[in-house]
C-alpha cells in the first residue's frame, strides 16, 4: 500500500470520528417522560376501546329504533320481521322540536311492510261492517292488534293506539316515505294531489313532503344514489387509469424540476410582470378617456358611500389610485427580484437538488402509502370507538310536545307508564319517545368524557403518524447531504434506517412536537362547538370575538406546524431532545430569515403550479374522454348520468396523489435548506473546514477558493 492510500485511510478514519462524535447524541433516546406518558395513553384507549366494546351496540346505529327504544328488524326479538319504521303522523314532524331534539313527535312502530293505499280511521270503522278485510290490513300499522275497531277517533288520538291515516309509502333507509311521483309537473302521492288526514282535513301533497324533508332531507337521493353508482361502476377502472397516470405525472415532474424549476419560476416571475404592466397601461387608458366628461372630476369623498359600485369607476380618481398601486407593486417587485436575485437563485438551486436527492432516494416516494395505512387505521379505530361508546347504555325517553308549550318539555319519562302520569294529564298531545341511550352508572356518567379522551388521543395519533413521517423522511434525506460522495456514500436502505431510528430513540420527542399541536387542534375544535351551540345566543361582540380567537387560533396551529417540521429535521439530523432540536431550529432559521422567507415562498410556487398541472392535465383528458371528445383515439364510457362526478373524483384524486409525492419533495427541499444552512455555518469551505454541499450548491456562493469533501 502506498503512502498516499495510506494518507487517505488517516483522513477517512479521522473524518469518521469527528462525524461520530458530533453526532453522538443521536443515539441516545430522548424526551423519555413525554414517550411514557405517550404509551400511556396508548394504553388508556385502548383500553377505552375494549369497555366501549363491551357496553356499546353498533346495531343502535343499523337499525332504526321504535317509540320504545326497540331495533326494528333484531334477530331473536318481536320485531325480527319488521325491519321497516313507521310514523303515525308524518304531519307532525313539521313542529320546531324535531330541529332541537332531533326526533319527529309522533308514535313510531316497526312494520314488516309499507301501507300502500290511502286508508283513514273514519273510513275502516264504516267499511268494516261490511268487510272485515280492512281492518286486518288496517291494524297492522297499530301499536297492539284489536279485534275491531271500537273505539273513536278521539279515544284513539289519547290513547295513540292506531294512525289516524295512513297513505301509498315505499321504504327508505328502512323507514316508511311517503311515494312521490311527478304527473305533469304536479307532485302526487299514489296518484292523487289532495286527500284526508283522518282527522277531518284535507292535506296536499307538498304538506305531505315538507314534513317528510324535514325527517329525511335527503328524500330524494334515492334515485340520484342509484345514478351515482352506475356512474362508478362504469368508471372505476378509468378513474384508476386516471389516477396512475397522475402518479407518473409527479414522478415525471419531481425529476423534472432538477432542469426546469428555474425556467418555470422565471417564466411565472415575467408573466406577473407583465400582467401587472398591462394592468397599468389599462388604468392610464381608462383614466385618459374619462378626461372632459362630467362628473369625472369628482372625488370618492364627494360622491360617498354607493350601492353601485360602477359608479366608482366613471371617476378619474379611482382609475388614478388603481395605476398608483400597480405602479408600486410593479415597482416593489423589480427591485425585490434585482436585491434578492442571489437568494431567490439559492432558492431554485435546493430545488434542483432536492430532485437530484429523491432520484438517488426513490424509495421515499413510496413512503406516503405507508402514511396512508397508518392514518387510516387511527381513523378508522375513532370512528368504531365513537360509535361504540354513543351507543352504550339503556335507552332514554323524553316528552316531546308537538308545539313545544308543555313545561315538562324534555323532561325524562317510562313509555309504559306515561299515559297514567300527570304529565300526560298536563299536556295533552305529548309523547314518551325514545331520545338516546344513556345510563345512570358512573360508565355511562363519563361517556361524555370519554368522548373527549377519544378525539384528543386520535389527534395526537394523527399528529405523530405525520412527525414520524416527516423525521424518517428527514433522516434519509440528510444522509444524502452529508454524505461524502454522492452517491457512492449514501448508507445503504437510508429511509428503512432513519424510519426505525426515529422509532427506536425519537418517539418521546416526536409525541412531545404533536402533543402540543393537538392541543392547539383541540382548542380549535371547542372553539367550533360552542359556536355552533351558541350561535344564536351570541351578540355582535360575541361573535367578533370567536372570530378573533378562530384566527388566532388558526395563525398558532400554522405556527406549531412549521417549527415542528424544522424541529424534526434537527432531530433527525442531530438526535437531541424536541426542545433542544426546536430552539436549534428556530434559532438557525431566525438567522437566515430572509433566506428562509424567500426559500419557502419559491417552494411553495413550484410545489402549487406543479399540483395545478397535474390534476389539470388529468382533468382535461378525463373531460375530453367522458364527454366523448376523443372518440378517433379510444371510446370512452357510455351513457354517463352525471360526467361531472367521476370527473370531480379524477381531478381531487388526481390532487391528492401529486401532493402525496410533492409532500416528500416539501420535505426534502426543508432537509436540505437546514442542512445547507448548517453547513455554511459550521464550515467555511477551506481545506480545513470544507463545505459538504454538492458542486451545483457551492456555484452559488460565487467563491472558487471554496471546497467540498469530495475528495
Amino acid at each position: 500500500m502506498g503512502v498516499g492510500s495510506n494518507l487517505d485511510f488517516v483522513a477517512t478514519v479521522d473524518l469518521f470520528i469527528e462525524l461520530t462524535n458530533e453526532m453522538r447524541l443521536e443515539w441516545n433516546c430522548t424526551d423519555v417522560l413525554c414517550c411514557i406518558i405517550f404509551v400511556l395513553f396508548i394504553i388508556a384507549y385502548i383500553l377505552l376501546g375494549l369497555v366501549a366494546w363491551v357496553h356499546g351496540d353498533p346495531r343502535r346505529v343499523a337499525y332504526p329504533t321504535d317509540s320504545k327504544g326497540h331495533f326494528c328488524g333484531q334477530k331473536g326479538t318481536p320485531n325480527e320481521n319488521k325491519t321497516i319504521l313507521f310514523y303515525f303522523n308524518l304531519f307532525s314532524c313539521t313542529s320546531p322540536s324535531v330541529v332541537v331534539n332531533l326526533q319527529c313527535p309522533t308514535t313510531q312502530i316497526c312494520v314488516s311492510k309499507c301501507p300502500e293505499k290511502f286508508l283513514t280511521y273514519m273510513e275502516i270503522q264504516f267499511s268494516y261492517r261490511t268487510n272485515k278485510h280492512y281492518w286486518t290490513y288496517y291494524s297492522q300499522f297499530c301499536k297492539s292488534p284489536f279485534v275491531k275497531p271500537v273505539k273513536t277517533l278521539s279515544q284513539v288520538l289519547l290513547d295513540d293506539d292506531c294512525p289516524t291515516a295512513i297513505f301509498p309509502s315505499k321504504p327508505f333507509l328502512q323507514r316508511c316515505f311517503p311515494d312521490f311521483t311527478t304527473k305533469n309537473g304536479t307532485l302526487t302521492v299514489g296518484n292523487k294531489t289532495t286527500f284526508e288526514d283522518g282527522s277531518g282535513k284535507t292535506r296536499n301533497a307538498i304538506e305531505l313532503r315538507t314534513a317528510a324533508n324535514r325527517v329525511n332531507k335527503i328524500l330524494d337521493a334515492r334515485a340520484i344514489g342509484m345514478k351515482v353508482f352506475e356512474d362508478y361502476a362504469t368508471t372505476w377502472y378509468w378513474i384508476l387509469i386516471g389516477l396512475t397516470i397522475a402518479m407518473l405525472l409527479s414522478w415525471m415532474f419531481v425529476i423534472l424540476l432538477r432542469f426546469i424549476a428555474g425556467f418555470l419560476f422565471w417564466v411565472f416571475m415575467v408573466g406577473v410582470i407583465g400582467i401587472i404592466g398591462y394592468g397599468i397601461w389599462y388604468c392610464y387608458q381608462e383614466y385618459s378617456n374619462l378626461q372632459g366628461r362630467p362628473n369625472s372630476h369628482l372625488t370618492i369623498y364627494d360622491i360617498g358611500i354607493q350601492t353601485d359600485i360602477s359608479m366608482y369607476f366613471q371617476l378619474k380618481q379611482t382609475w388614478f389610485a388603481f395605476m398608483i398601486i400597480l405602479c408600486l407593486l410593479e415597482v416593489f417587485i423589480i427591485l425585490m427580484l434585482i436585491f434578492l436575485r442571489e437568494r431567490i437563485c439559492i432558492s431554485i438551486a435546493l430545488l434542483k437538488e432536492g430532485s437530484k436527492a429523491i432520484g438517488y432516494l426513490p424509495t421515499t416516494l413510496i413512503y406516503p402509502v405507508l402514511t396512508f395505512i397508518f392514518l387510516s387505521i387511527c381513523i378508522a379505530y375513532w370512528a368504531v370507538t365513537a360509535i361504540y361508546l354513543a351507543t352504550s347504555g339503556v335507552p332514554i325517553y323524553k316528552v316531546i310536545s308537538p308545539e313545544r308549550t308543555c313545561k315538562h318539555e324534555n323532561t325524562t319519562c317510562d313509555p309504559e307508564i306515561f299515559n297514567t302520569t300527570e304529565i300526560a294529564k298536563a299536556c295533552p298531545g305529548a309523547q314518551c319517545n325514545f331520545a338516546f341511550y344513556g345510563g345512570k352508572s358512573l360508565y355511562h356518567q363519563y361517556v361524555p368524557t370519554f368522548q373527549i379522551f377519544n378525539l384528543f388521543v386520535f389527534l395526537w395519533l394523527i399528529n405523530f403518524v405525520i412527525a414520524l413521517g416527516q423525521c424518517a423522511l428527514a433522516g434519509a434525506f440528510a444522509s444524502y447531504y452529508w454524505a461524502l460522495k454522492k452517491p457512492d456514500d449514501i448508507p445503504p436502505y437510508p429511509l428503512f434506517t432513519a424510519f426505525g431510528r426515529a422509532i427506536r430513540y425519537h418517539t418521546g420527542s416526536l409525541a412531545f412536537g404533536s402533543l402540543i399541536l393537538a392541543l392547539v387542534q383541540m382548542f380549535k375544535f371547542i372553539l367550533e362547538y360552542l359556536d355552533r351551540r351558541l350561535k344564536e345566543a351570541q351578540n355582535n361582540v360575541c361573535k367578533f370575538l370567536q372570530c378573533c380567537l378562530k384566527c388566532c387560533f388558526w395563525c398558532l396551529e400554522r405556527m406549531v406546524k412549521f417549527f415542528n417540521r424544522n424541529a424534526y429535521v434537527m432531530i433527525a439530523i442531530y438526535g437531541k431532545n424536541f426542545c433542544r432540536s426546536a430552539r436549534d431550529a428556530f434559532n438557525l432559521l431566525m438567522r437566515n430569515v430572509l433566506k428562509v422567507a424567500v426559500m419557502d415562498k419559491v417552494t411553495d410556487f413550484v410545489l402549487i403550479l406543479g399540483k395545478i398541472l397535474v390534476a389539470g392535465c388529468i382533468g382535461v383528458l378525463a373531460f375530453l374522454l367522458f364527454t366523448h371528445r376523443l372518440p378517433t383515439m379510444i371510446e370512452g364510457p357510455t351513457s354517463l348520468n352525471y360526467y361531472w362526478l367521476p370527473l370531480l373524483t379524477v381531478i381531487i384524486g388526481s390532487y391528492l396523489v401529486a401532493h402525496g409525492f410533492f409532500s416528500v419533495y416539501a420535505m426534502c427541499i426543508d432537509t436540505i435548506f437546514i442542512c445547507f444552512l448548517e453547513d455554511i455555518e459550521r464550515n467555511d469551505g477551506s481545506p480545513e473546514r470544507p463545505y459538504y454541499m454538492s458542486q451545483s450548491l457551492l456555484k452559488i456562493l460565487n467563491e472558487p477558493s471554496m471546497q467540498t469533501k469530495k475528495h
